[in-house]
């Protein structure tokens, strides 16, 4: 038997309908951000809006990289996605003063800082508002929530969920054989690291013009000829090879890559990066090669001057990291940025080999979460440690001369201790002891590499003769 539908009834109906159909006649630019409003209607009506605060803990905050910092403040609400880039409600205030924009673009942070921020997923990616390093800076951060409470509208609308994202390949069980004209290790598993093949050859001769090449969508061969100074950094997209031409070289420029994969950096020297790193490879980036480059700082300006030489972070993956020299430099090359990024387990997957670190303080290299291969590196006048291996990442070393190191290998440091194996293959001359606090691990890398691998006597004029650039 029908209902009877009361006046009063239909005016509501009727009511909810214009709203319907006006909505729908003032769609939204996808890329404006528009506070939510209660006149919005889809599967639900705003009834009220709740706020609640808190303070941040600055001693829980870690340091990205240039102007950025990250923190998990376990916020009761939503980040912002991929799919859903605004959909946090997250407000962000430094002493009493609002500061932002929030959404911010991670870039946009680390590069120009100024108060931008971003509540991304589970993490809170921030700035000061003058570029201070807000966990020495004295101030208080604190931040307000606004939670939304709504009434479903009796006629159900059905929402589509959002896709779930593309994992980072798995390597396969099968060794991997040596490469003879490619990298060796991790930038061959899972895939092919090939670079800018079968792509056109450029050279570029000024900065402007390499950040040209370098940001396009097509495969290419970047020659680099010329001595370039900037500041900054060069985004690097996928597919593509760089290669330095006899002297090239970026002082105060680095190459940040980005989401992106499939790229080989050669012979290349990139120096003095302020606030920024000389290669960044970050937030899902995988199968990179960097060879036969040099990188360099210097310990005069204060550990916070500069970030790392080299980093590999934010579940990039499947990297191979060859006959570099790193060298001059309070923190060398970063694996894993913070203890709290557990989103970096199953990832980080990272060979060396055939590098050359010197006059570094520490970080030759340190590493979390994931698992690295160590070998026939020669690591010397390190005055901290030589390699880190923290929060249950497990590394294999294999035929490494270490040298005038404080801390050869050292576990005991962060919040958890990683594992080692491979330490008794490795030649220590006029070193500290090793401080390996956990039992050794039997893990060895999933592709074949002991027939290339040379004596760890042998390593110190091996590695002198052919790490850095060659032309």
């Amino acid at each position: 038997m029908m209902r009877k539908i009361s006046i009063k009834s239909k005016s509501l109906m009727s009511m909810l309908l214009l709203a319907i159909i006006l909505f729908t006649q003032c769609k939204k630019d996808s890329e404006e951000i528009v506070p939510l409003s209660t006149n919005d209607l889809s599967a639900t009506t705003t009834t009220s809006t709740v706020t609640s605060s808190g303070t941040l803990d600055m001693s829980k905050a870690v340091k990205d990289s240039g102007y950025a910092f990250y923190i998990q403040p376990n916020f009761a609400t939503a980040g912002d996605t991929e799919s859903a880039p605004t959909t946090s409600t997250v407000k962000l205030f430094e002493n009493g003063k609002e500061i932002g924009p929030a959404h911010s673009a991670h870039k946009a942070i680390r590069t120009y800082g100024k108060g931008r921020f971003s509540h991304w997923g589970k993490e809170l990616y921030f700035s000061s508002s003058d570029n201070t390093n807000p966990k020495r800076n004295g101030r208080k951060y604190t931040y307000t929530i606004s939670t939304v409470s709504t009434v479903t509208v009796e006629e159900p609308i059905t929402v589509t969920p959002t896709p779930t994202p593309t994992p980072t390949p798995t390597p396969t069980p099968t060794p991997v054989p040596v490469s003879t004209t490619g990298p060796i290790g991790y930038a061959m598993v899972g895939g092919a690291t090939t670079g800018g093949q079968g792509g056109q050859t450029v050279t570029v001769t000024n900065l402007a013009d390499f950040r040209t090449a370098a940001k396009s969508s097509s495969p290419l061969i970047i020659q680099v000829s010329g001595n370039f100074t900037g500041t900054g950094s060069i985004d690097v997209a996928s597919n593509k090879t760089i290669i330095g031409l006899n002297g090239a070289t970026l002082n105060g420029v680095g190459l940040a890559l980005y989401r992106v994969n499939n790229i080989i950096i050669k012979n290349m020297k990139i120096n003095k990066v302020v606030g920024g790193d000389c290669i960044t490879i970050k937030e899902t980036t995988h199968h990179i090669w960097v060879d036969h480059c040099e990188f360099w700082q210097d310990r005069t300006h204060g550990w916070d001057y500069y970030d790392e030489l080299l980093e590999v972070t934010d579940r990039s993956d499947f990297v191979t990291i060859s006959n570099n020299k790193f060298h001059d430099t309070h923190i060398a090359l970063l694996i894993g940025s913070g203890d709290l990024q557990t989103t970096d387990i199953g990832h980080l997957r990272v060979t060396l080999y055939g590098n050359y670190f010197y006059n570094v303080s520490e970080r030759q290299p340190c590493t979390r979460f994931g698992y690295m291969h160590v070998f026939n590196n020669y690591i010397s006048n390190g005055s901290g440690y030589g390699i880190g291996v923290t929060m249950n990442a497990t590394v294999r070393t294999d035929n490494n001369y270490f040298e005038n190191q404080n801390i050869p290998i050292y576990t005991e440091f962060n919040a958890k201790p990683g594992f080692v194996s491979g330490a008794s293959t490795n030649i220590y001359k006029n070193c500290g002891a090793n401080q390996i606090s956990t039992s050794a691990s039997s893990w060895i890398p999933e592709y074949e590499y002991k027939s290339i691998l040379i004596g760890a006597a042998d390593v110190p004029a091996r590695v002198l003769s052919e790490a850095g650039p060659k032309y």
